[in-house]
């Protein structure tokens, strides 16, 4: 009798075990991210191996950025993008170079962790070390508000691209020495930082309107130059960000519904 009741009492714990619900998501994961593990699916790929003549300035990597530190998740600098995306910017390339330009990249894959890092430091008042060059006219308060930073990002899909044109014979690159004076990324392209890009208007992630791909004040050959660009863009199969002229997403991109968040390493490649 005493074993047949604990029998009884064993079987209906475990079917309220069976039955109790499944732990709700983590809070911090945003609500339409997809969790994933510390590895890309098999169809993502390192873009220097499809194209290797696409300069690269992974900005998220460094401290040339508007945080001013490396993000999180930026484990390297590399361009890590699916195949399909990544084969298209290889004909946008080989266009490009048919005209004496060179695509460089700023950032591709993104991974959720490192949009979540920068809202995380959006809402620290005090951390301003950039605003000189990357949002001089903006409050820090109202980069969130104003849609200058956000989470998810069509960048953790990825198949989004921040990029611009090089001169193919032009300078080098200038480096970026953590300290050095800040010139708003809305100066004259005499003025700001001495970035290889042909002029656009503003630098790479000027949070400014002028940023915006058809703003009205910028110079007739930054109008130009962003049209060039978007033209070069949208041959291939990719549609601009109407807010940020380095900004482009590849509309036939394989997961429209998934963002990831493997590191940027190449060891999350398969």
């Amino acid at each position: 009798m005493r074993a047949t009741a604990g029998l009884a009492v064993a079987t209906a714990l475990l079917a309220a075990a069976c039955q109790r619900p499944a732990p709700s998501p983590s809070p911090s994961a945003p609500p339409s991210a997809t969790p994933t593990g510390p590895r890309a699916p098999a169809d993502f790929v390192d873009l220097s191996t499809v194209d290797p003549t696409v300069r690269t300035d992974i900005r998220y990597a460094g401290s040339h950025n508007f945080v001013g530190r490396p993000i999180d998740g930026y484990a390297e600098p590399r361009c890590l993008l699916t195949r399909p995306a990544a084969q298209a910017l290889h004909r946008v390339q080989t266009a490009a170079l048919a005209g004496g330009h060179s695509l460089k990249v700023y950032d591709c894959y993104r991974p959720q962790r490192a949009a979540d890092d920068f809202v995380s430091w959006a809402k620290l008042p005090g951390e301003q070390l950039m605003k000189g060059e990357f949002y001089p006219a903006v409050p820090k308060d109202r980069l969130f508000a104003d849609g200058y930073i956000g989470a998810p990002t069509a960048h953790s899909r990825g198949s989004t691209v921040d990029l611009t044109l090089v001169p193919v014979s032009g300078p080098p690159q200038a480096g970026y020495t953590p300290g050095q004076p800040l010139v708003p990324c809305t100066d004259p392209a005499g003025r700001r930082f001495a970035d290889d890009s042909i002029d656009m208007g503003t630098g790479f992630d000027c949070f400014d309107p002028r940023a915006h791909t058809a703003d009205a004040r910028i110079s007739d050959t930054a109008r130009n130059n962003r049209d060039l660009l978007r033209r070069l863009m949208s041959a291939q199969g990719f549609e601009n960000y109407p807010l940020e002229w380095w900004h482009y997403r590849y509309v036939d991109e394989p997961y429209p519904d998934t963002w990831f968040d493997f590191p940027v390493a190449g060891s999350s490649l398969r």
